[in-house]
């Protein structure tokens, strides 16, 4: 089964609008039982689109969190999407080092003390890693961030935690935006899986890919096996594209 996680991020701008769409995509979402389909909304909209998911059985969609929110000295608490502090509101996979948060001053050791966070409330983590510039030594940089985000987790930690790839270079919002191939994002899962065998001695094979994916390139990248499932952003914003997203997926 493929995975879809579609990041809004900042989007859209009302509750209202997030639970119309968050409707919308779980009712087109249904017709690919084949597919796991986890909608990420906006921090604000969370706990309301979390509880419509519990209220509403018929809706498969799985709600997830943009991000882990660490403890600060004016909130002492951590929490997930700063309103549903568990599984409770049925929350149950939280993105972890996002470019977008490493751009605002996560570094690996606070992406580590999340993904941590995440699994001490039964949340499962995607941890996001990834070089910012095409050419930069992506082994080495790949093998740095793991090391750190990881630090501390066993091998039954590791069963809970999901990986994926992300470019920096290659995201739409970067103006020097480039292109990846999933030959490139092959050799990158290479790396993960290599890294991930020596650091905790656990078999890994699949990875998930995040760098603009849109429905003329996700097919490209999930006919790969080793690549499991994909982070979605822009595509995930309109109902129409994100069926046609799915559907090609759903083929796969």
């Amino acid at each position: 089964m493929k995975i879809i996680i579609a990041n809004w991020k900042n989007h859209p701008a009302t509750s209202e609008e997030a639970k119309e769409l968050f409707i919308a995509e779980s009712q087109l979402a249904e017709k690919y039982s084949n597919v796991k389909t986890i909608i990420c909304p906006p921090e604000e909209f969370l706990s309301e689109i979390s509880q419509l998911s519990t209220i509403n059985y018929k809706l498969k969609t799985i709600p997830g969190s943009q991000d882990v929110f660490w403890p600060s000295p004016t909130s002492p608490k951590a929490n997930l999407g700063g309103q549903a502090s568990s599984s409770s509101y049925g929350v149950r996979y939280t993105l972890v080092g996002h470019s977008d948060r490493r751009a605002a001053g996560d570094s690996d050791e606070i992406i580590n003390q999340k993904i941590k966070t995440a699994l001490a409330t039964k949340v499962v983590p995607i941890l996001l890693v990834g070089e910012k510039a095409k050419g930069e030594n992506q082994k080495a940089i790949l093998e740095e961030q793991l090391a750190k985000g990881l630090a501390g987790l066993s091998p039954e930690d590791m069963d809970s935690v999901l990986i994926c790839y992300e470019p920096v270079w290659a995201i739409s919002t970067n103006p020097e935006a480039e292109p990846d191939s999933s030959q490139n994002t092959l050799l990158a899962g290479d790396t993960i899986n290599e890294f991930l065998r020596s650091m905790f001695r656990v078999s890994r094979s699949g990875i998930l890919y995040g760098g603009s994916v849109t429905t003329d390139n996700v097919g490209d990248f999930l006919k790969h096996p080793e690549i499991i499932g994909a982070v979605v952003g822009a595509a995930s914003l309109d109902p129409a594209e994100f069926a046609k997203l799915l559907e090609t997926v759903s083929q796969i």
